[in-house]
């Protein structure tokens, strides 16, 4: 699980040039950005959020509720 700390200081590596790109913890394994126009979403994998840009893309268009368990 990631640490509250961590995701009081985590931003979408996409938005936070030019917003603040706040990240959403769901169903405990994703970090959803916040900002409207976005949509990005990352996995976190064994313990480690996974915060690339083309990561996050792979999932733009999956519903936060059609997420499952991330896989490498």
């Amino acid at each position: 699980m990631i640490s509250p700390d961590l995701l009081e200081i985590l931003r979408c590596p996409h938005c936070v040039r030019e917003k603040p790109g706040l990240l959403k913890l769901e169903k405990e394994v994703w970090l959803v950005c916040q900002e409207a126009d976005c949509g990005r979403k990352y996995p976190i994998i064994d313990d480690i959020p996974r915060m690339l840009i083309e990561i996050g893309d792979k999932y733009v268009g999956t519903p936060v509720a059609d997420l499952g368990e991330p896989k490498e």
